[in-house]
Protein backbone atom coordinates (compact mmCIF):
# COMPACT_ATOMS: atom_id res chain seq x y z
CA UNK A 1 0.00 0.00 0.00
CA UNK A 2 2.96 2.17 0.35
CA UNK A 3 3.92 1.98 -2.62
CA UNK A 4 0.53 3.34 -3.92
CA UNK A 5 0.63 5.99 -1.47
CA UNK A 6 3.80 7.56 -2.41
CA UNK A 7 3.72 9.54 -5.21
CA UNK A 8 -0.10 11.23 -4.49
CA UNK A 9 1.53 12.00 -0.89
CA UNK A 10 4.76 13.66 -2.73
CA UNK A 11 2.53 15.12 -5.31
CA UNK A 12 -0.23 16.62 -3.16
CA UNK A 13 3.05 17.65 -0.50
CA UNK A 14 4.75 19.45 -3.43
CA UNK A 15 1.71 20.94 -4.77
CA UNK A 16 1.08 22.18 -1.52
CA UNK A 17 4.36 23.49 -0.45
CA UNK A 18 4.18 25.34 -4.41
CA UNK A 19 1.40 27.19 -3.81
CA UNK A 20 1.86 28.28 -0.77
CA UNK A 21 5.44 29.56 -1.44
CA UNK A 22 4.04 30.92 -4.49
CA UNK A 23 1.52 32.68 -2.47
CA UNK A 24 3.92 34.53 -0.11
CA UNK A 25 5.55 35.65 -2.97
CA UNK A 26 2.83 37.03 -5.06
CA UNK A 27 1.65 38.66 -2.29
CA UNK A 28 -1.96 36.12 -1.43
CA UNK A 29 -3.70 34.14 -2.81
CA UNK A 30 -5.26 36.36 -5.91
CA UNK A 31 -2.16 35.16 -8.13
CA UNK A 32 -4.20 32.84 -10.14
CA UNK A 33 -2.70 30.99 -12.49
CA UNK A 34 0.97 32.34 -10.90
CA UNK A 35 0.36 30.21 -8.26
CA UNK A 36 0.01 26.47 -9.79
CA UNK A 37 1.45 25.55 -13.55
CA UNK A 38 4.51 24.18 -14.66
CA UNK A 39 7.90 25.65 -12.82
CA UNK A 40 8.17 26.48 -9.22
CA UNK A 41 9.48 25.92 -5.64
CA UNK A 42 9.62 22.81 -5.24
CA UNK A 43 9.81 20.91 -8.76
CA UNK A 44 6.46 18.41 -8.20
CA UNK A 45 8.36 16.09 -10.98
CA UNK A 46 11.41 15.93 -8.93
CA UNK A 47 9.61 14.99 -5.52
CA UNK A 48 7.19 12.57 -7.05
CA UNK A 49 10.22 10.45 -8.79
CA UNK A 50 12.78 10.70 -5.79
CA UNK A 51 10.38 9.63 -3.44
CA UNK A 52 9.62 6.41 -4.98
CA UNK A 53 13.30 5.75 -5.77
CA UNK A 54 14.67 6.87 -2.62
CA UNK A 55 12.03 4.95 -0.78
CA UNK A 56 12.95 1.37 -2.37
CA UNK A 57 16.64 2.30 -1.87
CA UNK A 58 15.58 3.12 2.52
CA UNK A 59 13.68 -0.26 1.66
CA UNK A 60 15.33 -2.87 -0.44
CA UNK A 61 19.34 -1.24 -0.20
CA UNK A 62 20.93 1.08 -2.07
CA UNK A 63 23.23 -1.28 -4.17
CA UNK A 64 21.15 -3.53 -6.37
CA UNK A 65 19.76 -3.40 -10.28
CA UNK A 66 16.51 -1.98 -9.41
CA UNK A 67 17.74 0.72 -6.87
CA UNK A 68 19.85 1.99 -10.30
CA UNK A 69 17.76 1.54 -12.85
CA UNK A 70 15.23 3.72 -10.30
CA UNK A 71 18.24 6.59 -10.19
CA UNK A 72 18.98 6.21 -14.18
CA UNK A 73 14.79 7.29 -14.48
CA UNK A 74 15.23 9.67 -11.84
CA UNK A 75 17.82 11.48 -13.39
CA UNK A 76 16.15 11.72 -16.83
CA UNK A 77 12.90 13.27 -15.36
CA UNK A 78 15.40 16.03 -13.60
CA UNK A 79 16.95 16.65 -16.86
CA UNK A 80 13.41 17.15 -18.53
CA UNK A 81 12.70 19.44 -15.71
CA UNK A 82 14.87 21.97 -16.38
CA UNK A 83 16.91 21.61 -19.77
CA UNK A 84 14.05 20.13 -22.34
CA UNK A 85 10.99 22.53 -20.24
CA UNK A 86 13.43 25.85 -20.07
CA UNK A 87 14.14 25.38 -24.05
CA UNK A 88 9.69 25.04 -24.53
CA UNK A 89 9.55 27.83 -22.33
CA UNK A 90 12.34 30.15 -24.84
CA UNK A 91 9.89 29.19 -27.48
CA UNK A 92 6.89 30.24 -26.23
CA UNK A 93 8.74 33.33 -25.34
CA UNK A 94 8.95 33.71 -29.52
CA UNK A 95 6.07 32.91 -30.36
CA UNK A 96 4.07 34.88 -28.10
CA UNK A 97 6.10 37.97 -29.75
CA UNK A 98 5.11 36.58 -33.39
CA UNK A 99 1.23 36.23 -32.62
CA UNK A 100 -1.33 37.96 -30.48
CA UNK A 101 -4.09 35.08 -30.44
CA UNK A 102 -3.19 32.83 -28.14
CA UNK A 103 -0.77 33.56 -25.77
CA UNK A 104 1.67 30.39 -24.20
CA UNK A 105 3.18 30.18 -20.99
CA UNK A 106 6.55 30.92 -20.78
CA UNK A 107 7.73 29.61 -17.32
CA UNK A 108 8.37 25.82 -18.39
CA UNK A 109 11.08 24.49 -16.71
CA UNK A 110 12.98 24.58 -13.02
CA UNK A 111 15.88 26.46 -11.74
CA UNK A 112 18.79 24.35 -10.41
CA UNK A 113 17.73 25.70 -6.50
CA UNK A 114 13.76 24.36 -7.12
CA UNK A 115 14.57 20.74 -8.59
CA UNK A 116 17.61 20.39 -5.56
CA UNK A 117 14.60 20.98 -3.45
CA UNK A 118 12.38 18.90 -5.04
CA UNK A 119 15.07 15.91 -4.91
CA UNK A 120 15.32 16.79 -0.88
CA UNK A 121 11.73 16.64 -0.18
CA UNK A 122 11.50 13.08 -1.92
CA UNK A 123 14.18 12.10 -0.11
CA UNK A 124 12.40 13.11 2.75
CA UNK A 125 9.03 11.53 2.24
CA UNK A 126 10.94 8.24 1.19
CA UNK A 127 12.41 8.10 4.40
CA UNK A 128 9.74 8.49 6.51
CA UNK A 129 7.39 6.28 4.34
CA UNK A 130 10.08 3.14 4.53
CA UNK A 131 10.47 3.87 8.49
CA UNK A 132 7.99 4.79 9.80
CA UNK A 133 4.79 3.97 7.85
Amino acid sequence: MKYFLLPFTAWIVSGTLKFLINSLRNGGFKGGKKLIGYGGLPSTHTAIISSAVFFYGFSEGFFNATFTLGLSVMLLFIMDAHNLRVKIGKHAEILNTLQNKIVLRERMGHTHFEIFCGLILGIILGYIFANFL
